[in-house]
């Protein structure tokens, strides 16, 4: 069952067009990620599914059911920076924060424990650095234990060793059985976490589904030869690549991500009376498939 099926969403502020008719859906158990540069629609998007913000035209539904409060409730959200008494401790901020959800109380020392804060939990919320805050952010999304959460920019300002810190947390949590949204510009930080992604730009769904079938990859091999027309005309009978590129001196294949065979291309090329002068693997960054799509 899909935890969150959005269809034709939009969003309108004035002649400005936040989101364009966007549909997806989120399967139960993953970590869906949304993924797009700023301004794209991400925050807007998440905005409307928790009901603080109302969509110009179509609809969504959570859990396959019309949006209720008692199923939003359901739902643990971080969707801003972390909105804490910096002269209280972790405690006492989760059971004021607890009080508010009137749920919850009951779980934070073990929510202390999964976040990796049990050591500090009487220190006070200033003497955290960035990612020890995140964490206690995310802990109290985790109050009364629901099965869905999500996080708008989790990594957002953080340092390397915080954006670690959150990614472990959020796989860990995932491990647990929970379904974790979360919007992100970082491709990396999605590539790492998330099982399923929905890519944004400018209001638009550019694609949607699991993270291997999208963000792959591919291996760029460079091939040369005295005569490149022949060696061009050679490479169309070579079966296993999705596409050829012919530059000045060389030419690219296109393979799927993985371990290619250059022995068995060279091999190839001898048999058609082609003497390779140059054969070289590159590996296509995920940076540029990204931007490929973006584009």
């Amino acid at each position: 069952m899909a935890v969150l099926e959005v269809q034709n969403l939009t969003k309108d502020y004035g002649p400005v067009k936040a989101l364009k008719g966007v549909s997806f859906s989120v399967p139960a158990g993953t970590v869906f990620g949304i993924l797009g540069p700023n301004g794209s629609g991400k925050t807007t998007l998440l905005g409307i599914v928790m009901d603080i913000l109302k969509a110009t035209s179509g609809e969504y539904t959570l859990f396959g059911q019309v949006p209720t409060e008692r199923q939003r409730k359901q739902i643990g959200t971080l969707l801003e920076t972390p909105n804490f008494y910096h002269y209280l401790s972790a405690v006492e901020n989760l059971r004021i924060a607890a009080a508010i959800k009137e749920r919850g109380v009951e779980d934070i020392d073990q929510i202390l424990e999964v976040v990796g804060l049990s050591h500090r939990k009487n220190s006070n919320f200033s003497t955290y650095s960035l990612g020890m805050k995140q964490r206690l952010a995310i802990g109290s999304a985790l109050l009364g234990n629901p099965d869905v959460l999500v996080f708008d920019e989790p990594t957002n300002g953080l340092d390397p060793v915080g954006i670690a810190e959150i990614r472990e947390l959020i796989k860990r949590l995932s491990q647990e059985g929970k379904t974790i949204i979360m919007a992100s510009h970082l491709l990396d930080e999605v590539e790492k976490v998330c099982t399923h992604v929905a890519i944004l730009k400018q209001g638009n769904l550019i694609t949607s589904g699991h993270v291997n079938d999208i963000l792959v990859a591919e291996n760029v091999v460079e091939v040369a030869s005295d005569d490149l027309d022949a060696l061009a005309a050679a490479l169309q009978g070579y079966d296993g690549f999705s596409r050829m590129e012919r530059e000045q001196h060389s030419i690219k294949i296109f393979l799927p991500s993985g371990v290619p065979d250059l022995g068995r291309l060279n091999a190839y090329c001898f048999q058609k009376g082609i003497t390779l002068s140059h054969l070289q693997l590159r590996k296509k960054s995920l940076e540029s498939k990204f931007f490929e799509l973006t584009s």
